[in-house]
């Protein structure tokens, strides 16, 4: 073979002289259809969230019925149970997290804030604005707050039980609907309307309480709307957890009146309605009352004049909203 020959053929570009094998690296479909740059798809990651949840809750559930606490304290069987939700919905996303590869603070709940500074101003602000809507409801005298109901060292001791109680309730309803389900489905279709569907979501799911009402519904999504401004704002959701609890303390224990349609025992007053459900909220309780709209709307107000700035990481939305 003569040089000029070799010189042409050594010439040619590498593409004409080997096969392709790019094809063959290419992702199958079923790949792309649960994977993207970033690993699982945010609606994917949320899908399993929810498939790991329901039947923890139920076994989680099942195992806490069977606790026996002896006559007179049938009242902890409530925490219990509380707790054993709250676990169904915090290990799955301990799982999820470390499929993900992220760190279980970018879920809202960070543990070096635990009860902190922002739970505190949080459970201020809960207690406000029950007091707030209970206080209105005095002044036009559709609230009366009767007299004490218990007394001496009981009054601690139910203070305390129902701030454990209220607490775990807080802990639980918050994660569940604005910890990781909002982080998965805010980065899959934006922040709002992953709020707004979660929050729906909230409202819905007290349809199951004894007394409820289609006004104490709307205003239990309104709030959850709230809370989710609150973790926004904060980057957290220890603010929303404190509110949470001491609003459903003042309204179950301090105030004494039916918190979502439920009347608990140990509570501090024998406290009163007086005037038309629209306004009182019947047996519902305050959440159903006109006024808790209008409450909400000033703490909506007030929040956002107190906290102006957005602290949830945009890296938490972005390229996944537009995907499955």
């Amino acid at each position: 073979m003569s040089e000029q020959t070799k010189a042409e053929q050594s010439s040619q570009p590498a593409s004409q002289s080997a096969p392709h094998f790019a094809a063959v690296n290419q992702p199958s479909d079923l790949r792309q259809l649960f994977f993207g740059a970033e690993g699982l798809r945010p609606a994917w990651a949320f899908v399993a969230y929810v498939v790991m949840f329901f039947p923890l809750l139920r076994l989680l559930s099942a195992l806490a019925a069977r606790v026996e606490f002896g006559s007179g304290r049938e009242l902890w069987e409530m925490p219990l149970s509380e707790f054993a939700v709250l676990l169904a919905a915090v290990l799955p996303a301990l799982v999820m997290g470390r499929i993900e590869r992220r760190a279980w603070g970018s879920f809202g709940l960070p543990g070096k804030s635990a009860l902190g500074r922002l739970f505190w101003i949080g459970a201020v602000w809960g207690f406000a604005g029950i007091t707030l809507l209970l206080g209105a409801l005095y002044g036009l005298r559709a609230f009366d707050f009767g007299h004490l109901a218990i007394h001496g060292v009981r009054v601690f001791k139910f203070a305390l039980f129902w701030a454990l109680m209220f607490l775990l309730v807080g802990l639980f309803e918050e994660f569940m609907l604005r910890g990781y389900s909002q982080h998965a489905l805010a980065r899959a279709m934006g922040f709002w309307p992953a709020a707004v569907a979660l929050s729906l979501v909230f409202g819905l799911i007290h349809l199951g309480n004894a007394g409820e009402s289609w006004p104490g519904l709307a205003a239990a999504a309104a709030i959850g709307l709230f809370f989710t401004l609150t973790l926004r704002r904060t980057g957290s959701l220890w603010f929303a957890v404190g509110f949470h609890a001491a609003w459903d303390w003042g309204e179950t224990f301090f105030y004494s009146v039916p918190d979502s349609g439920g009347m608990f025992p140990g509570h501090l007053l024998a406290s009163s309605f007086h005037g038309p459900k629209w306004l009182t909220g019947g047996p519902t309780g305050p959440e159903g009352s006109i006024l808790c709209f209008l409450v909400i709307g000033a703490l909506w107000f007030a929040f956002s004049r107190a906290y102006p700035h957005v602290k949830w990481s945009a890296e938490r939305e972005g390229a996944g909203a537009a995907t499955l």
